[in-house]
């Protein structure tokens, strides 16, 4: 596998145990009712960047066409997170996120 893939499944898989442990994170937030369409997004993150690593990993010509829809869904996601600057977890999510849309673009 080349190094391009390399850094573009390592950037969906960390994309993917970041958006999980945020979007538990936020159930156990006070006010879970506020962190609905963060958890919503990070859910969906979360399924779209394994689905795409997946797709990336076995060589599918699938896999090109969910890059741009991944990197959509990471840029909402890490807008979303990014929103939540006192919960650690939401910042690191939102960095992940941000990490994965950029390699994502790259890959297209």
């Amino acid at each position: 596998m080349n190094n391009q893939h390399q850094n573009l499944l390592d950037a969906l898989t960390a994309c993917v145990a970041a958006c999980e442990w945020c979007a538990t994170a936020c159930l156990q937030e006070p006010d879970v009712k506020m962190m609905v369409p963060c958890i919503s997004l990070d859910r969906d993150c979360a399924d779209i960047c394994a689905l795409t690593a997946r797709l990336v990993a076995r060589g599918s010509v699938h896999g090109q066409h969910l890059l741009r829809e991944c990197a959509e869904i990471c840029k909402a996601c890490g807008d979303e997170c990014a929103k939540h600057s006192h919960m650690q977890h939401c910042q690191e999510c939102a960095a992940a996120c941000r990490r994965c849309e950029e390699a994502c673009r790259a890959a297209l």
